[in-house]
């Protein structure tokens, strides 16, 4: 079995690797190793900062971009998540560095090489229009606001938004029955359970849907307490999460996502090839699998 490359458009790290502290070099390397991983393509995706670091690592992931070779995945493009959130949907964010979303405050972190924002899309019309005005794929997440008009994407659906409920709005349910939204979503096996699964995956048009790991830096490592996003999480070989229990993101790569929905009768080869169509990515090559979905080989031109 082959399929297209795997394309990451939204992850924090790995190898030990944090993107929001990461050099260039350690991006190169890293953007090396996964692509024996199935991963053709990455979006290194920065959580909530500083304005400071956050522009800093904006310029090294564009700088190590500049810098790759044909033998690693691509870097495609930064995904900001964060800074624009709703306090009340943080996660494991630091609210303490949220910023009104305006115009005005993006322009302080802004760069051509941000193609996803993730933001709440309450009260965002100002900052959503400039946004989809630039070409840049706004997705709703860490949010409570069922109004997604001017969003492409939903970010790691049910995760950190408004769930369904069968009265009103609710983001979750806005983005399953939006038939011209992406849904991005965690299937590990941890952040959303088989059923919800199930039912998003016959919600939504099988185009429409985005597989992403939302991996951090422990994964593919030895480490078992980091600190990300301001506060120390903890893996147990299993999940990682804050002192609290929140979850901090996935403790996998795409590749065992796809292995693990391959392995419960849900995987759909559309959900491979649709950060094709949402991106306009022209990547050639391919990963061939074994019937059980491990990975045979892998080959980028």
């Amino acid at each position: 079995m082959k399929t297209p490359l795997l394309i990451e458009q939204h992850f924090h790290g790995c190898f030990g690797i944090d993107f929001n502290k990461a050099e260039a070099d350690d991006i190169l390397g890293l953007a090396q190793k996964i692509l024996k991983y199935g991963v053709g393509g990455i979006f290194p995706t920065i959580v909530t900062d500083s304005v400071e670091n956050t522009k800093r690592a904006i310029s090294v992931i564009k700088a190590a971009a500049q810098k790759q070779d044909k033998n690693s995945a691509k870097i495609l493009g930064i995904h900001l998540e964060g800074i624009f959130l709703n306090p009340d949907k943080k996660g494991i964010h630091d609210s303490n560095y949220f910023l009104p979303p305006s115009v005005e405050n993006y322009k302080l972190i802004e760069d051509d090489f941000i193609k996803i924002v993730t933001l709440a899309p309450e009260n965002n019309v100002d900052l959503i229009d400039y946004l989809n005005n630039k070409n840049i794929k706004v997705q709703a997440g860490h949010c409570v606001g069922g109004n997604l008009a001017g969003c492409s994407g939903a970010t790691h659906t049910f995760n950190a938004m408004s769930g369904i409920s069968h009265r009103g709005k609710s983001t979750a349910l806005s983005s399953l029955i939006n038939d011209d939204i992406y849904t991005e979503v965690i299937a590990d096996g941890v952040h959303v359970s088989d059923d919800a699964l199930n039912l998003l995956f016959r919600s939504k048009p099988a185009d429409k849907v985005i597989l992403v790991s939302d991996c951090l830096p422990c994964t593919k490592s030895d480490i078992k307490e980091f600190i990300f996003a301001g506060e120390k999480v903890y893996y147990d070989g299993n999940r990682a999460t804050s002192k609290e229990g929140t979850l901090a993101g996935s403790t996998c790569l795409l590749s065992d996502v796809v292995k693990r929905l391959h392995s419960v009768g849900l995987l759909n080869l559309q959900y491979i090839e649709n950060p094709y169509l949402y991106h306009n990515i022209d990547i050639e090559g391919s990963v061939e699998w074994s019937d059980d979905y491990d990975i045979i080989n892998v080959e980028i031109k």
